[in-house]
C-alpha cells in the first residue's frame, strides 16, 4: 500500500491533469510512479522534463535504460527494477542485457564503462577517486558521456528515493532480485552496509 496517495488521472485538475494527459498520450497509461509524483506538479514536470532532455543527449534509449537498470539494482528499488525491465525491453535490449545492466556489466566494453562509471557515482555518492575518472577516461569517454552519465544517475535517485518513501505499488511485470543483487553485493557495486 502505497504511503503517498497515487493520484486518479480521471479525476486530476489543473497542471497535474495536463502533465497526465500528456504522459496517458505518450506511453498509453499512467504509471504508478507518474501517479505519486503528480501530488506534487512541480514535481512530475520536474522529472518530466529532465528525462526528456536527456532522451535528446548523446546516450542513446538503450544505455540510459542500462543505467536506470544499474542503478535500480545498487539502490534496491522494485518499482524501477521492474519498469525498467520492461522499459528496457521496449527499448531493444535483450533479456541478457537486462541482466547484465543490472550486475553493472555490458559486452560493449563502451557501456560497461558507462555502467562502471555510473556505479560508482552512486556507490561513492558523486566522490570519484582519480582512479575512477581516470578509468573513465580511458575507456574514451567523452565529457558530454561522463555528464549524462551523471546526470541519468540523479534522475534515476529521484524516482528510486520517491518510490522508497512512498512505497509505490509496482504495476510492471514483476523481476525478481535474486541472483542479480546478490552478485552486485558480491562485487562491492551495491550501496547496503558491508
Amino acid at each position: 500500500m502505497n504511503r503517498i496517495t497515487q493520484l486518479d488521472p480521471t479525476s486530476a485538475t489543473g497542471k497535474t491533469k495536463q502533465l497526465f494527459d500528456g504522459v496517458q498520450a505518450k506511453l498509453g497509461v499512467v504509471p504508478n510512479l507518474f501517479r505519486v509524483l503528480g501530488n506534487s506538479s512541480a514535481a512530475l514536470e520536474g522529472y518530466l522534463n529532465f528525462s526528456g532532455a536527456l532522451a535528446g543527449g548523446v546516450l542513446n534509449a538503450k544505455v540510459r535504460e542500462q543505467i536506470a537498470l544499474a542503478v535500480a539494482e545498487i539502490n534496491d528499488c522494485t518499482y524501477c527494477r521492474n519498469a525498467h525491465a520492461y522499459i528496457g525491453g521496449k527499448a531493444g535490449l535483450s533479456e541478457r542485457e537486462i541482466a547484465d545492466a543490472r550486475k553493472v556489466s555490458a559486452t560493449d566494453e563502451h557501456t560497461a564503462a558507462i555502467l562502471n562509471l555510473a556505479r560508482s557515482i552512486v556507490v561513492q555518492r558523486g566522490e570519484l577517486s582519480d582512479t575512477e575518472f581516470k578509468a573513465a577516461r580511458a575507456a574514451k569517454l567523452t565529457d558530454a558521456e561522463i555528464v549524462e552519465t551523471t546526470a541519468n544517475v540523479a534522475l534515476n535517485l529521484l524516482t528510486n528515493y520517491v518510490n522508497h518513501v512512498a512505497q509505490t505499488v509496482v504495476d510492471f511485470p514483476e523481476v525478481k532480485s535474486g541472483d542479480a543483487a546478490a552478485e552486485s553485493c558480491a562485487t562491492g557495486a551495491c550501496a547496503c552496509a558491508h
